[in-house]
This record gives structure tokens, sequence and C-alpha cells, in this order.
């Protein structure tokens, strides 16, 4: 399915038990970019990342992830099926983009989240990537897991106390998994109330970012149920990265591919140690941290732009 407005085309890409929401824009003979959005649970919105690559020079394609925005069903209409909701199937359906539009080499961009599944995916597929250019560098390890979820809540801990406290554990769990069991659960009022408990802390520890604005993350009760749905699902699996799959541990298998890894100092909830360790493990990539930003940022935007149109100048 197809459609066209302007210079955006978009339409949906068929896949195993998924219909995955796709746009287009710019120059179809141009160079590929692929935006990757964050979450777990996001969406590509009201498609700002269209805006910053030339359209004259690059064709600049974003998708909505399996299970939120677009794409079709959504997670909370098809809780059934949330355990084939991976990294290894939105992986796949990234193909099946790629093989919809004809598409035989793109640069991959993305950023928090999206920058783990870019990376995932530029290691399953080498062959059709680019380059990279990241923001915001994540890889959904364990310990950054850990850190995003409880370690931070030494800088927060009148907010985690709340957050802690209203996670209803089960002995021996861990705070990650009871929301992760809560919010797919058959009972959908506990569900919708750990969707706001999860809200309240995700606007918490990114509240020291110097481009953070009070209030709630998400109005919308269904994108905030979406949301939370899907990164509790995925970090409580550790981004599904586990057993020979950790980025950390393989991306070397990138060396010789151009990378941009974007950060910002000031990112409390992804604190740049991670870009950092990546950059010394992969040949090719370049380090570039904004001193004065957090999770993300105009000037990180700008420098994706930059680094986008480095690697296509160099092709």
């Amino acid at each position: 399915m197809t459609g066209k407005s302007a210079d955006l085309s978009c339409g949906w890409a068929e896949v195993p038990g998924a219909h995955i929401y796709w746009e287009a824009s710019g120059n179809r003979l141009g160079v590929p970019v692929l935006f990757l959005h964050g979450g777990p649970g996001g969406s590509l919105g009201k498609g700002g990342y269209r805006r910053r690559h030339n359209p004259r020079h690059f064709w600049t394609i974003g998708l909505d992830q399996r299970g939120c925005g677009r794409s079709t069903p959504a997670v909370q209409d098809d809780l059934d099926h949330l355990s084939a909701n991976t990294t290894q199937t939105l992986i796949e359906d990234i193909e099946a983009v790629r093989r919809h539009l004809g598409i035989e080499k793109w640069i991959v961009t993305g950023g928090s989240w999206g920058s783990t599944l870019a990376l995932a995916y530029s290691l399953e597929y080498p062959h059709r990537v680019l380059g990279l250019a990241l923001v915001a560098v994540t890889t959904t390890s364990p310990e950054e897991v850990q850190w995003i979820t409880e370690g931070v809540g030494r800088i927060f801990p009148e907010a985690w106390n709340d957050f802690s406290e209203a996670a209803n554990c089960r002995p021996g769990e861990r705070l990650i998994d009871a929301y992760a069991r809560r919010l797919a659960g058959d009972d959908r009022d506990d569900a919708r109330t750990a969707a706001l408990q999860w809200d309240r802390w995700e606007s918490t520890h990114i509240s020291l970012d110097p481009m953070w604005e009070p209030g709630p993350l998400f109005d919308d009760e269904r994108e905030r149920m979406t949301f939370a749905i899907l990164v509790t699902h995925y970090w409580s699996n550790d981004g599904f990265l586990r057993d020979g799959l950790e980025i950390m541990s393989r991306v070397h298998g990138l060396n010789g591919i151009p990378g941009y890894l974007i950060h910002g100092r000031r990112d409390i909830s992804g604190p740049s140690i991670t870009p950092w360790q990546l950059h010394q493990r992969w040949a090719g990539s370049q380090l570039l941290i904004i001193e004065n930003e957090g999770h993300g940022g105009p000037e990180s935007m700008a420098a994706l732009t930059r680094s986008v149109a480095e690697i296509a100048a160099g092709l």
C-alpha cells in the first residue's frame, strides 16, 4: 500500500504478524538515509527528521517500529503476540522496508533506542550500510538498563523511592520486570496506573536535560501505554541482546564502516561512557561530545546532519 502527498510518499510493508508504516521524502535518486526513532515504543511523530537532510541530495526514509506509531496492530491491541516483538524481529522489519523500497544500501541514523537498533541492524547486515550517524548513543546493555531504572535514582532519590514503591514487585523481582509484567497483564486498569507511574519516572530522569520542559512525556493515553509497554518489554529483556548478541562485544564487526557517535555530556539518563567505549572498539568511528546538551538537542541534530553529509561525500 502506498500514498503520496507533496514530496512525501508513504505506505505499509507487510511482514509476518504486522504492517510496518514507512515514509520517504526528498530525491528518489539521491543517497538513501534511514532514520530509526527512539523508545522503544516511540514513533516518527510529526516528521521533523525529514528536514535534516538536503532533499535535493538525499532520499530520507523513516518507519514506525512494530507495534507503535502508525504500524499495525498497536501493541496494546495485540498483547498475545508481544513475545514476537524483539530486536531481531525489528531488524527483519527494517530489511523488509528496504526491499520494499528497492534500496541496495543506505546511511543508517537513529537516536537513543534508535541508535541501539541501528547498531544491531548494521551488525546483522553490514553489507547494506554505507555509514552510521547516531545521537544519544545507547546499546541497551544490562548495565545501561540497571542505571536508567535504578542507579540514576541516586540522583533523584525522592522520585525513585515513589517509583520503586509503586512497582509492586513480587519477592525477588526486579523493578523493571515488575513494570513489564503489569503493563502487559490482564488487569488493564492496573496497566494504566503503571503507565502513569512509568511516565512520571521518565519525566524525572530527563529533567536535568537543558532542553527539558515540565510535564508528562505523553498526554495521550494510548501513546503513553504503547511507550510504557514496549520500553519495559525491551528493557526487561536487555534489548534482546544477550547470549552473544551484545553490541559492545561485537561492534568491531563495523570496522571500516564510517560511524559518528554524537552524545551530550549532560545526558544523565545515558552517560557518555557508552559511546566512548564503542569508539574505542570501532575502527573508523568518530566520537562527538556536545558539551552543553543532554539526551539530544539542536547541536546534536546539526552534528547528525553534518555527519550524514560527510558520509555521503566520501562515497
